[in-house]
């Protein structure tokens, strides 16, 4: 049902892009917002539907992503430029409510992708994910942050 969804939103947005004759970036993703809008209310059991409920979980997750990359990028900058380093590495352990090999790859690389942050290894049992960080002043804040953050919001999009 999700693929359904999906692909009648992509031809609606691609009839969109192809009534208005312009083909550009903003146009495709303002017709593919239109066309999830006109699915969402046509749609006849929404709450029962997981397209709708993902599809916005989604675009958040890019804008927080986005957020965190950002934020990551000017306090290692800012460490670099500054004499005096504000830095505690350390290597913390995390436990995964992540289960399936999908669910831990895109996590340990979206880690990665983080400034001051680098996913070290997976223990045998799929349970616990090695995290080195750059600022590590609460091991628990670190861990939560990591949780609550990046974990949380990417099993909401893929279960």
């Amino acid at each position: 049902m999700i693929k359904t969804r999906f692909l009648s939103n992509l031809l609606l947005s691609l009839i969109w892009i192809a009534i208005t004759g312009t083909f550009s970036f903003e146009n495709f993703l303002f017709g593919f917002v239109l066309s999830f809008f006109l699915l969402w209310l046509t749609a006849t059991n929404r709450r029962e539907n997981k397209y709708f409920n993902r599809v916005p979980k989604l675009f958040a997750f890019v804008f927080f992503f986005l957020y965190e990359l950002i934020k990551a990028n000017i306090e290692v900058a800012y460490d670099v430029v500054t004499p005096r380093h504000f830095m505690k590495p350390g290597i913390v352990k995390i436990p995964l409510d992540a289960k399936t090999d999908l669910e831990i790859t895109l996590l340990a690389n979206l880690i990665s992708l983080t400034p001051g942050t680098l996913s070290l290894d997976v223990s045998d049992d799929k349970k616990v994910l090695y995290v080195h960080g750059m600022y590590v002043n609460d091991k628990a804040e670190f861990i939560a942050n990591i949780k609550n953050g990046f974990e949380k919001r990417l099993l909401d999009i893929l279960r």
